[in-house]
């Protein structure tokens, strides 16, 4: 019988999620009854705060409410999402104009390439990345340029390099800080570069703000849109799911550049009716009322990030310290490094119990790496210490 998916040229293009191999030694651990203490994705574990929830079932019971919703966002929480930026960033937006909102920032992104790209445009993206930075080009038939993102290598050079190099001219700058999965983060001047490098060749700045929130150690990340004049040229998005502990809700959204917006809004027109309207107006709780579920949930992820690498420093594993997001980038062990990380996480869910996630997953620059993300409580994240450090020690 004729293989059908060899006829669609997209899939052809998108490889088997590197993600899917661990996932599945995992459950095929957990069918056999073995404790696997999850570190791998990005979920975030702690409840929503009360108050977003109880705002939640208010709004559910109003049967207004069940009807079908404005794509684009209800006008209401795209004016929170504005003064949000007033407060925090000293960002001007146009509620009407700048400011949209997204079922979560990876359909945000995803949507956006549709809007802006065709066939044979060039996005430049860094190496390692969140998958979806990469494959939302791919999935809108255009071409991805990575660029690495490493600790011995200058980003933004590495840009310019690029964008003089490649014909067709880019056309996008895809970036994310503080970063995922690397944890890098940088300060307002990094992004006055991208800017003026934006600004000389013509490109689009697509900014992803999720970890704006997750900041440690006195750090606080900035907007790339408090650079003077970066609304001339990019956009930002940001996701209520890990500030807010909102992962399943999918709410998001993005700001910045009118006529990106514009372009956004007209593909999501065709595409959606927008977000269960309980939900947004439960997402205005979240932007304007109490904030102080932010510092704990701040303190939650510093403290786990301490016993994990502090746990590991002693078993003989340096790993530095992040100043941001919920994850921790971690260099393989020497003696392990010739495995792969793809290998080498089979041995931790194997040996250790304990699943991460492979560096080759988010581009080959990420090979030599594994991902842990903070989202299991401290007794557990002790746990993994203990299996990690038997699998160090046997080895």
């Amino acid at each position: 019988m004729q293989n059908f998916v060899e006829e669609f040229s997209l899939i052809r293009r998108l490889p088997p999620y590197v993600f899917a191999i661990v996932n599945e030694l995992k459950t095929k651990a957990r069918v056999r009854g073995e404790d696997i203490i999850d570190l791998g994705m990005g979920n975030p574990d702690q409840p929503t705060p009360k108050h977003i929830v109880d705002k939640l079932i208010e709004a559910s019971r109003n049967p207004k409410n069940h009807r079908y919703s404005a794509s684009a966002g209800i006008p209401k929480l795209r004016l929170a999402i504005c003064d949000w930026y007033k407060r925090n960033y000293g960002v001007e937006l146009d509620p009407e104009t700048e400011a949209i909102v997204t079922i979560g920032s990876k359909e945000g992104i995803s949507h956006l390439m549709f809007s802006i790209l065709a066939p044979g445009d060039v996005v430049i993206v860094p190496n390692p990345t969140y998958p979806i930075h990469s494959y939302s080009v791919i999935i809108a038939r255009a071409d991805v340029k990575s660029v690495p993102l490493t600790k011995d290598i200058n980003f933004i050079e590495s840009v310019e390099k690029a964008v003089k190099k490649i014909w067709p001219k880019p056309k996008v700058l895809i970036i994310s800080f503080p970063h995922n999965p690397t944890t890098t983060v940088v300060d307002l001047d990094f992004f006055k570069n991208i800017y003026e490098l934006a600004r000389e060749f013509g490109l689009i700045v697509v900014h992803d703000f999720a970890y704006a929130d997750l900041c440690f150690d006195g750090y606080k990340a900035p907007s790339f849109l408090q650079v003077t004049g970066a609304k001339e040229i990019g956009v930002e998005f940001f996701s209520l799911t890990k500030s807010y502990n909102m992962p399943g809700w999918r709410v998001g959204f993005m700001v910045g550049n009118a006529k990106i917006v514009a372009a956004l809004r007209r593909i999501k027109s065709y595409l959606d009716y927008g977000i269960f309207q309980p939900i947004q107006i439960a997402g205005i709780m979240a932007l304007n009322g109490p904030q102080n579920c932010l510092e704990e949930m701040r303190e939650t992820y510093r403290s786990r990030r301490n016993k994990l690498i502090d746990g590991l420093s002693r078993a003989g594993w340096k790993i530095p310290k992040p100043k941001g997001t919920m994850f921790v980038w971690a260099e393989i062990p020497e003696r392990f490094k010739e495995m792969g990380s793809l290998e080498f996480s089979k041995l931790l869910i194997e040996k250790a119990k304990v699943a991460v996630s492979p560096g080759i997953g988010f581009g080959n620059h990420g090979e030599g790496y594994v991902r842990f993300a903070l989202v299991e409580n401290e007794k557990r994240i002790m746990q993994a210490v203990r299996g990690i450090r038997k699998v160090l020690n046997r080895s």
